[in-house]
């Protein structure tokens, strides 16, 4: 949330200054940036803690629950920058470490460790975390009334190296070959259905940044 002052804004604060500033621009949409719970302010909300928590930094759960009707008024969608493609590395406010062990929702060893964003790597291929995952974009459409979701680190998720010093150059075999997570690619598959399963007219974005033809219209 931004603010022309040198704080944290409000969820109020928007919801009442900024969205008829969008509005009267003539924009049709917002979109929120992570607000998933986070202990670390400098990570912009992309080491989330609690999946299942907007951000107490900015208000109430009420309170934004009140912008998003308030956009809705005034006929703009609201998209969540959700982050599915991993997690904080904190143990006592987060998921890691949450049952005592190194794996209960992430992959074990080098594999479960994000070495640039020092942050747990999901293991998209058990059920627990499909549950867990799937039942969370679920309910921020169905609790906070999101009309969609940007996935934020979709590079990250499909291919073992993240997209990292790497160079993508329009090879097949770059995109679909032994570096492809496929559990992540069959999760990515599986939210979308859900989501257009549940609400039709939803909008789905994936932050993929890894070439111009691997992204298309949903």
């Amino acid at each position: 949330m931004s603010s022309p002052e040198p704080k944290i804004n409000t969820y109020v604060n928007f919801r009442d200054e900024v969205l008829p500033r969008i509005k009267k621009l003539g924009y049709n949409a917002v979109q929120i940036m992570a607000i998933q719970e986070h202990s670390y302010y400098g990570s912009f909300g992309y080491h989330v803690t609690n999946f299942f928590a907007p951000s107490s930094r900015f208000g109430t759960p009420e309170e934004l629950k009140s912008l998003i009707d308030r956009a809705h008024e005034l006929g703009l969608l609201v998209l969540m920058d959700v982050v599915h493609s991993h997690a904080s590395s904190n143990t006592l406010d987060g998921l890691n470490g949450f049952d005592g062990t190194d794996t209960h929702y992430f992959h074990s060893g080098p594999r479960g460790h994000h070495w640039m964003w020092d942050s747990r790597l999901f293991n998209y291929g058990n059920w627990e975390v499909l549950r867990f995952l799937l039942s969370n974009a679920r309910w921020w459409l169905e609790e906070y009334k999101f009309d969609g979701f940007r996935f934020d680190g979709v590079t990250s998720m499909m291919y073992t190296h993240h997209g990292l010093q790497v160079t993508f150059t329009g090879n097949f075999n770059e995109y679909f070959g032994f570096a492809t997570d496929v559990d992540a690619v069959v999760y990515l598959m599986l939210v979308n259905d859900l989501i257009h399963g549940l609400y039709p007219e939803a909008v789905t974005i994936g932050e993929d940044v890894s070439a111009e033809f691997a992204c298309h219209l949903i």
